[in-house]
């Protein structure tokens, strides 16, 4: 079941009734409440009052929302930080997409959404708007889960390494629109692809 809901087979909102479980596992339906309380404490599932345990996540209208506004405020924001950004701080960020690019090969999940996160936000650390910095901060820590998800189960790892180290070399070019442009197609791409994603478990659910 752990990994059902980490690949998107069980996606958010999906009940999952002990006796069910209980007869595509062939097993007796204590074992099966044990591992629900144990997904529980893992914050995979919640399990409420008359409903029994229910997956946990992002639904898909909250994705939608997470990546419209990431594409609304992160280009934004490093119109406004990339020109401040020293010689020195572009390789501090390749030499963060290369650990980043590292944990994809080695498949060490847990620290991409981190990665990724730091990334992003140290991109736009010039950028002076710390409000709007704070937002991303929790729209990134938000979809942590769903783009770890995104990246696992398609083909987008290599894609996306290739769009951090283009979006720095443009702007070590001080070519500041079209590393904005970069980023937003970036994170475009990554939300469309999550989405479909999404939709595609909730048809099967």
């Amino acid at each position: 079941m752990r990994q059902q809901i980490l690949n998107g087979d069980l996606p958010p909102g999906v009940q999952l009734r002990q006796d069910a479980l209980a007869e595509e596992f062939g097993i007796s339906r204590i074992p099966i409440r044990e591992a629900l309380l144990h997904l529980e404490a893992s914050n995979l599932v919640k399990i409420m009052p008359h409903r029994g345990a229910v997956v946990t996540g992002l639904s898909l209208q909250e994705v939608e929302d997470i990546f419209q506004l990431r594409v609304q405020l992160e280009p934004q924001l490093l119109l406004l930080s990339a020109p401040h950004l020293s010689h020195d701080e572009i390789r501090d960020l390749d030499a963060l997409a290369q650990e980043y690019g590292a944990a994809l090969e080695t498949g060490e999940v847990l620290r991409w959404g981190d990665l990724n996160s730091r990334f992003h936000l140290d991109l736009l650390r010039h950028a002076n708007r710390p409000r709007s910095l704070t937002i991303v901060s929790g729209l990134l820590q938000d979809c942590e889960r769903p783009t770890r998800l995104q990246i696992s189960t398609s083909n987008d790892a290599t894609r996306a390494l290739s769009e951090h180290a283009q979006i720095l070399d443009l702007c070590e070019a001080r070519r500041f629109e079209e590393a904005a442009a970069c980023l937003r197609g970036h994170i475009e791409h990554v939300g469309t692809s999550l989405i479909a994603l999404y939709r595609r478990a909730l048809a099967r659910a």
